[in-house]
């Protein structure tokens, strides 16, 4: 991607040069001097720093994220096959096809239990009818038989939806966490899912890029990006529940530093 393609994709979403250096890593002076022409030659990492930015939003925005098409490619396995399993095999089942799920780190974990926990409270606090839930729950996201997953963080707000083993229908909210094992699938294939299946708004959270993607289907035709430095709002409770992020950054700084150090 060359810089004038850069500068393009930055005028049509509309991102300053502090987003594009928080989310990209690139030192704010050098990317207002690449995209102001006085840098002509920069080093390749720092492009490549840039474009991996720019092709994420492109290929949420463009190649996947709003393309709906009904005529999914189906697998061959059931919802029945999935019941089968094993209970140690983990996968997600997604228009008749399995998908492996690694098991989830310890900063994964604790990634999603703390996003569930500010759900939770905020629900019990304001007297709520939602129900927040945290993975491992089935949803039987379609309705048929070709799909069930596991999200990382839902919330429900339907009662009629709660079965004995799962949920049986969309959530309204969803948040995935990203792993390089399951980044294309959750930016790509659960993104479209979703959508069609009727979630009101997914967030997906790359601890690795330290960004979130905010899809809010009612309102925005393309992502919404954040770094984990403020608060976020939650789109469905009109900005009144906002997760704050500062204990979460903490710690995905922390697994670098001891990742460098290891």
């Amino acid at each position: 991607m060359t810089v004038q393609e850069m500068k393009k994709k930055k005028q049509e979403k509309g991102y300053t040069y502090a987003q594009i250096a928080e989310l990209s890593g690139v030192p704010l002076g050098t990317v207002q001097k690449i995209f102001s022409g006085e840098t002509t030659s920069p080093r390749y990492d720092t492009l490549q720093a840039l474009e991996r930015l720019f092709a994420d939003i492109s290929m949420v925005c463009e190649e996947s994220g709003y393309r709906v098409n009904k005529q999914h490619t189906q697998g061959s396995y059931t919802v029945d096959d999935y019941r089968a399993l094993p209970e140690e095999q983990r996968v997600e089942l997604i228009d008749g096809y399995f998908y492996d799920m690694a098991s989830p780190n310890f900063l994964h974990q604790r990634i999603g239990g703390e996003i569930h926990r500010q759900i939770a409270n905020f629900i019990m606090d304001n007297g709520g009818g939602c129900l927040p839930l945290i993975a491992p729950v089935d949803i039987q996201l379609d309705c048929d038989e070709k799909t069930m997953v596991q999200p990382d963080v839902a919330i429900l707000c339907h009662d009629d939806k709660v079965k004995r083993w799962g949920v049986y229908g969309a959530p309204d909210f969803v948040l995935e966490v990203i792993s390089p094992s399951t980044k294309r699938k959750d930016y790509t294939k659960k993104l479209s899912k979703y959508m069609e299946a009727g979630v009101r708004e997914y967030w997906i959270l790359d601890p690795y890029q330290r960004k979130l993607l905010v899809y809010f289907f009612e309102s925005e035709v393309c992502p919404v990006i954040y770094g984990l430095d403020h608060s976020v709002p939650i789109g469905i409770y009109n900005g009144e529940l906002e997760i704050e992020f500062s204990n979460i950054a903490k710690w995905i700084e922390n697994e670098v530093l001891d990742e460098s150090h290891s």
